[in-house]
């Protein structure tokens, strides 16, 4: 009995490999480490793969539906393509054309700055407080800080035309598999029904969350544009387009997009219309993206906050910039994969998801 009682002991603290609980752990650990190094070495290609998958999972009921209406296949994901590749391009013009409208306008401001500057440095030496610090910190959020910053940017121009051309060429290749896409996915999804439901919800969910920050990061940067004229901001529009496309960035996009309204309002109006311009932005933004945009998507794209931003930090170092952007559909292929498509694995599932939130209580 008590040979019988250490076993299951042991038993209980091993794998079937017959290796202790702790080394697993740290071979997961190390397994891990190894292949977002290995993501972050290849960075330069599975970032604008996989945001080529993105664009063709979210307009892919285009070819659906082209289909429906007897369009030939070939056809339909012709249309599908053209369609992903415009408003890709598009994106990337409005980028560079709010970027450039900045670097243009900035400069004329930098008089308005220093008169800032030497006020704030006066009042607060008046008032006893040491100043080494905040000047540190105004010459780096300057406008000729910002110009240069904006300048280094656009030295990375080849690279930005490189990931551009990648995901053009993987959505021209992807386009050609799409029409035979259903029928292959049908003996995989036999064998392993958990993992075919897994990541359907995968693709649907990206969908949604692509589909959704579209639609409402449109809406409120037409708005923040609206008011921004009514309050006489300058370059209103730079603004919306740059509100719309920093929309696609969880969690810090709004801040940035944010802070060159402000500083403009800052400098050309005072101090009072550069508050009302982070009143209004923040406004804007809680009732449309945290309010109304949850109850329209739902619990589709649920994943808490806290790992929203986790995420964030984790795919942007491993990924570089364009980690940022899909930072959480990459979390979502691996709840798909590793959460979702394993039955034990639903504590997990109850730790990261809002849909547990979602679900009713017991009693």
């Amino acid at each position: 009995m008590e040979q019988t009682s250490e076993t299951g002991a042991t038993t209980g603290t091993t794998n079937p490999a017959g290796l202790p609980r702790f080394v697993v752990i740290m071979l997961g650990v190390a397994a891990t480490l190894a292949v977002l190094l290995l993501l972050h070495q290849f960075s330069g290609v599975v970032g604008p793969v996989f945001l080529a998958i993105n664009l063709v999972i979210a307009a892919y009921p285009i070819h659906t539906w082209l289909r429906s209406k007897g369009t030939p296949g070939w056809l339909s994901a012709t249309v599908m393509l053209l369609s992903v590749t415009v408003i890709l391009l598009a994106a990337v013009a409005g980028l560079v054309w709010a970027v450039s409208s900045m670097v243009d306008e900035l400069p004329s401001y930098s008089g308005e700055w220093m008169a800032l500057y030497n006020s704030v440095i006066g009042w607060l030496a008046q008032v006893g407080i040491d100043t080494t610090g905040l000047s540190d910190i105004m010459q780096q959020i300057s406008p000729s800080s910002l110009v240069g910053l904006l300048s280094t940017a656009f030295n990375y121009g080849t690279a930005i035309t490189g990931v551009v051309a990648t995901v053009v060429l993987t959505l021209i290749f992807l386009a050609m598999d799409v029409p035979s896409l259903r029928e292959r996915l049908h003996p995989p999804s036999d064998d392993y029904p958990q993992l075919a439901r897994s990541m359907a919800h995968f693709g649907s969910s990206v969908r949604a969350y692509w589909v959704a920050t579209t639609v409402f990061g449109a809406v409120v940067a037409t708005l923040d544009g609206v008011a921004l004229a009514i309050m006489g901001v300058p370059l209103p529009i730079v603004w919306a387009v740059l509100a719309f496309l920093t929309n696609y960035i969880p969690n810090i996009g709004f801040f940035i997009g944010l802070i060159p309204p402000v500083l403009l309002a800052l400098l050309g109006s005072g101090w009072q219309l550069a508050v009302l311009v982070v009143v209004v932005y923040m406004a804007l933004n809680i009732i449309i993206q945290t309010v109304i945009q949850p109850r329209i998507v739902g619990v589709t794209v649920g994943v808490r906050p806290t790992v929203s931003f986790i995420s964030l930090l984790l795919w942007g170092m491993v990924l570089g910039p364009l980690g940022t952007l899909i930072a959480l559909p990459m979390t979502l292929l691996l709840k798909a994969l590793f959460v979702d498509a394993d039955p034990k694995a639903s504590w997990v599932h109850a730790i990261i998801s809002m849909e547990a939130d979602k679900r009713p209580k017991a009693g």
